[in-house]
């Protein structure tokens, strides 16, 4: 990171300009056998256009809440950094009647009509699939995104100090972000782009959010992010540590 780095976008710009082609997300799912990996470049194009699907078709800007019915995925991590990009609040697992925005994975979509905003539906399938037919009053991510500009531009400047996350209650600046997750990186002992964690944890709570992206990112390291690694014996979880070069283990 560099020291104006003040809020979660900015780890990422300045990942962006250090080394665009490092890995930076390695996603499992180990329900379905997925694997993917995406570098700073193809991360940081994902967040662009799915920040401007946020501002603009959406019409999200700072201080909106997008309450994110997610679990721990590649996709989710693209949203958290979208919010952060646009200056809206990134509620994880929050209330949808209380949101301006939801965004759903096709387990919660029930829940997600609460909301009287706009809804999406993402159906995270392998490669970003969409649905085969969209749930009924909901906009396909997958269908939308694709046409989203690579460049993203806040129509307002993000302010560090105003809330940036909500996850288990607990309510975060952008700030208090970028300050958790060195702390944390630097306990992990992440020191650069070596670093390489690889974390089990879930995303509706502080520590899965910081060891599955915002540590690693603060870093300059990288996540290998695993969704159901629960399914994995103790042999074939150590031969992806071995075979990812992971440094450091959470689960």
């Amino acid at each position: 990171m560099n020291a104006t780095d003040r809020t979660p976008a900015d780890l990422l710009r300045s990942a962006l300009a250090a080394d665009p082609g490092r890995p930076l997300v390695t996603f499992y799912d180990d329900a379905t056998g997925e694997r993917v990996e995406l570098s700073v470049a193809t991360f940081a194009n994902w967040v662009a256009k799915t920040a401007n699907l946020l501002q603009g078709d959406l019409s999200a800007g700072p201080g909106d809440r997008v309450a994110l019915l997610l679990p721990a995925h590649w996709q989710t991590a693209v949203w958290l950094l979208a919010c952060a990009s646009v200056g809206a609040v990134a509620d994880v697992a929050g209330d949808p009647a209380a949101a301006d925005v939801v965004v759903s994975g096709p387990d919660s979509l029930e829940a997600a009509r609460a909301c009287r905003g706009e809804r999406v539906a993402l159906a995270l399938r392998p490669l970003g699939g969409r649905f085969p037919q969209a749930p009924d009053g909901f906009a396909d991510y997958a269908v939308e995104v694709p046409s989203q500009g690579d460049r993203f531009v806040p129509f307002a400047p993000v302010d560090p100090e105003e809330a940036a996350l909500i996850v288990a209650g607990a309510e975060f600046s952008g700030g208090e972000v970028v300050e958790r997750a060195l702390a944390d990186a630097a306990s992990l002992g992440l020191t650069g782009p070596g670093s390489r964690l690889l974390s089990g944890l879930s995303y509706d709570m502080w520590e899965g959010l910081s060891a599955g992206l915002y540590a690693p990112l603060a870093s300059g390291g990288s996540v290998v992010l695993c969704r159901n690694v629960d399914r994995l014996d103790e042999e074939a979880l150590a031969k992806r540590v071995e075979s990812e070069r992971v440094t450091v283990l959470r689960r």
